[in-house]
């Protein structure tokens, strides 16, 4: 019987498929393949390009075209090619770097060099590497459920590369790398770029693989006309469409049943049009209906194989195999991705380590493959470590408390040590600040940590923050217009449990400068000091953080505590004492849909020791981030209008996101403030300040632009905040 079936597949016709690039029209393959499908063809060989390498590969590979449908329809794409890592793949320092700059450029021997690519196209790798692990066993193409072969370019040849052995994986990757928008991807010593540079529909190669009917699905452009010329991209992708529409005129002769989908609308990236792309692939196989019947009659031994499609819930790693590492050790590595070989875990934990690995940005690329063993899958994995150690990044921003500022930075990897970083903050604008960090990664080990920061800032404050009480009595003043300046210097250490816990212990110095001009009655100084003292501390910190994002939270929990003991002073007024204050701020975000969610959140502090200087007391009031000292933001009222040695705040805040990146917020805020509240039970009391926010939100690639106007029923006036990019 198995003799009988292998003559009747020897004498009936070979059929080839050839599917060719086009980017997100590339989706179009899947509508043809469904129509394929129905028809109970069977195809023999397939060879692809690009987006046709990819949707081939996995059609290859065992999947159906309904599968297909199913899988890309409901990706998102726009995550997919941004490599966007979620933030809790982060360690707390890259988290704090990221949030604070809109370009980061490599800036080595005084160059600022230009990315390769807009994304490492790590995140469609991991995609494909989970979609292909029942055939990761797989080592020459022609093995596969449907023999596969792929076309890429060698970057430094520029010739056509025919890949059939390896990784599938990485050949596709590899195929697919669209030029600007995926990086180039390494296949051992060589280097390739998008196959489609050299040859988009390679149906010369497939025929040679002894094909006699070949289906060719071909969504590359046709030649624009002169009307809609209309920019550089469009001039510059017209000339390189010369060569290949050209080219297209003989290799469309060459195809036996040749399916142009119409799909002249879209481009490359219309990944968002993916229905109405598909169902265009499909309206095009159904007009050559006729060919296809008289193909599906002339063949008589059809059995195909398809794997049952499910989402692979974990994976057993029996062994971990790394190459190419050489200042980043193997225990760096595995610490990076939370692998104990042998050990069974989810494929979404897997990716989670993926991610804490390229969020280092220490590495190029982190490419790997699965081999099947007795006890699981050994991960073979190859990294190539970044060239790039300095970086240039700029930000820019505006408050309503340090008003407009320019952030340039300069950030050094391995300055000294292989795996420290080293970073420098300039603010110039209204008020001139600057940010200095120095930090030794160590994970889970202790790491060390040296920080220096200078703010300053104008704004008419609570007379109580400067003033004692008897000055207070006897001046009658409720405000004072001062000028604020905090120098702070920190060395700590540093260590993580639990990957969202991190522990910082160290000792602070703090010189604290307060003065006023209108404040002033001397006839020879041009100010008056209110504050003008070197405070030496203590601290201990403990945080909590697995915030989906910074800005506009959907899902997660914060917990930040803070513990300061000030046991030392310059003592410029002469009222100093040992002094502690202890605080804590906890939030809940959730969401109960993809658009609506709610941040629960609650804060307190308190202080210890009864000396009078009261400079570095909570004040509340405002809106914002990255406030000094004990400053607390406070809707309805403004920056530092509240001010006691304890407080408690309690807020829930409404999030809609009416279009994708745009925000409508609601915010209510109720605290006590006040002397020794925690003492005399003033805090468990009815709230004695309120205060609303009704707000608009845009995440930009400068960081969120957001507009509140806030209300408090206590003082019956209403605050406007603006802000302007990432706080910093």
């Amino acid at each position: 019987m198995t003799l009988f079936s292998q003559n009747l597949e020897d004498n009936q016709p070979k059929v080839g498929l050839v599917l060719s690039g086009g980017g997100a029209k590339g989706l179009a393959h899947i509508g043809a393949l469904q129509v394929i499908d129905s028809l109970d063809i069977k195809v023999d060989y397939i060879g692809g390009t690009s987006m046709g390498a990819i949707v081939g590969s996995l059609y290859a590979s065992g999947y159906s075209g309904k599968q297909l449908d199913s899988i890309f329809h409901n990706l998102d794409f726009e995550k997919l090619i941004n490599d966007d890592i979620p933030r809790a793949s982060k360690t707390f320092y890259e988290r704090e770097n990221a949030e604070k700059y809109a370009i980061t450029l490599p800036f080595n021997n005084f160059k600022i060099q230009l990315p390769s690519a807009i994304s490492r196209g790590q995140n469609v790798f991991n995609f494909l590497s989970k979609l292909t692990l029942h055939v990761s066993d797989v080592e020459d193409f022609k093995d596969l459920p449907i023999p596969f072969f792929c076309i890429a370019t060698n970057m430094e040849t520029g010739e056509q590369t025919i890949l059939d052995k390896g990784s599938l994986p990485q050949a596709i990757s590899a195929s697919g790398s669209l030029p600007s928008l995926f990086q180039p991807v390494y296949i051992g010593d060589k280097v390739y770029t998008d196959g489609g540079v050299v040859n988009n529909y390679p149906v010369d190669e497939l025929r040679a693989k002894g094909m006699d009917i070949i289906i060719g699905v071909d969504v590359q452009d046709g030649l624009l006309s002169i009307e809609e010329l209309q920019s550089a991209p469009d001039i510059l992708l017209q000339i390189n469409n010369f060569r290949t529409i050209k080219a297209m005129k003989d290799k469309s002769n060459k195809t036996e049943i040749y399916i142009k989908p119409d799909i002249k609308e879209f481009n490359v990236v219309s990944f968002d049009k993916g229905s109405t792309i598909i169902k265009r692939g499909k309206n095009a196989a159904y007009q050559k209906i006729n060919a296809l019947l008289d193909l599906t009659q002339k063949q008589k031994f059809k059995e195909k194989s398809q794997i049952q499609f499910k989402d692979l819930d974990s994976i057993t790693i029996s062994k971990v195999e790394i190459t190419g590492n050489k200042r980043y050790t193997r225990s760096y590595i595995l610490g990076k991705l939370k692998l104990i070989a042998g050990e069974t875990i989810s494929y979404k934990t897997f990716n989670q380590g993926i991610n804490n690995l390229v969020a280092t940005n220490n590495f190029e690329s982190f490419l790997y493959r699965f081999k099947p063993d007795t006890e699981g899958y050994i991960l073979q994995a190859e990294v190539r470590e970044s060239k790039n150690t300095t970086y240039f990044k700029v930000g820019m921003h505006y408050d309503d408390l340090y008003k407009s500022a320019a952030l340039l930075n300069l950030t050094q990897k391995r300055l000294l040590l292989n795996n420290d970083v080293a970073s420098f903050d300039l603010a110039l604008g209204d008020n001139i600040r600057y940010n200095f960090e120095y930090f030794i990664d160590k994970g889970f080990y202790w790491s060390v940590g040296l920080k220096s920061r200078f703010n300053t800032f104008n704004k008419s404050v609570n007379s109580s923050l400067i003033l004692p009480e008897e000055e207070l009595e006897i001046t009658g003043l409720n405000k004072i217009d001062a000028e604020i300046e905090d120098f702070t210097n920190q060395f700590f250490l540093q260590t993580l449990f639990r990957r969202d816990f991190r522990l910082r212990a160290g000792i602070q110095h703090k010189r604290l400068k307060i003065t006023s001009e209108t404040f002033n009655e001397s006839e020879t100084e041009d100010e008056f000091t209110f504050e003008k003292s070197d405070f030496f501390s203590v601290f201990s910190q403990l945080k909590f953080d697995t915030f989906d994002n910074k800005y506009f939270p959907n899902k997660g929990f914060i917990f930040d505590g803070e513990f300061q003991l000030y046991f030392s002073s310059t003592d410029y007024n002469n009222n100093f004492s040992e002094i502690s204050y202890a605080k804590a701020d906890l939030g809940y975000a959730m969401s109960f849909s993809d658009r609506f969610s709610v941040l629960l959140d609650s804060k307190g502090g308190f202080k210890i020791g009864e000396d009078t200087n009261n400079s570095l007391n909570y004040a509340i009031g405002g809106w914002g981030n990255n406030l000094i000292n004990n400053f607390v933001e406070f809707y309805g009222y403004d920056f530092i209008s509240l001010t006691g040695n304890s407080f408690v705040k309690g807020s829930i805040h409404f999030d809609y996101e009416l279009i994708k990146k745009h925000h409508i917020s609601l915010t209510a805020n109720y605290a006590n403030v006040g002397d020794n509240i925690f003492e005399n039970g003033e805090w468990f009391t009815e709230p004695d300040y309120s205060g609303y926010a009704l707000g608009y939100g845009l995440e930009s690639f400068i960081g969120p632009v957001e507009v509140k106007y806030t209300w408090s029923p206590e003082t019956k006036k209403s605050i406007w905040f603006f802000s302007l990019g990432y706080w910093f």
